[in-house]
């Protein structure tokens, strides 16, 4: 909930929650969003990092795809985040591999 929530404070597009447990052996959740540019991508990357690392004493245990921002990979263990140029997330269409997973709620509409 908080990396969707720094996404969607810093204007992220579409973010949605996926519970992959017993789906996956590699995380529990899955969160996809997007961003209008590389440089909006390459910037939700850096504010989920510096403020889960801040308020959360959280650690990126791997970034991919900086500085090319037009799909960045972080990982949080539990948790992966999948930030994709709005362009770029359709062709890859990642929420279709888990289409019968349940979503989890971010509180604010698709936008």
């Amino acid at each position: 909930m908080a990396i969707a929530g720094i996404g969607l404070e810093h204007k992220a597009l579409n973010v949605e929650i996926i519970d992959v447990r017993g789906k996956v052996d590699y995380s529990d959740y899955v969160v996809v969003m997007s961003g209008r540019s590389d440089r909006q991508v390459n910037a939700l990357g850096r504010h989920i990092e510096e403020d889960l690392q801040k308020d959360r004493l959280s650690r990126c245990l791997g970034v991919e795809g900086m500085p090319s921002g037009t799909w960045l990979l972080m990982d949080y263990g539990d948790v992966i985040v999948h930030i994709f140029h709005e362009d770029t997330r359709g062709y890859y269409d990642l929420e279709t591999l888990w289409i019968d997973a349940a979503r989890v709620a971010t509180g604010a509409a698709a936008q």
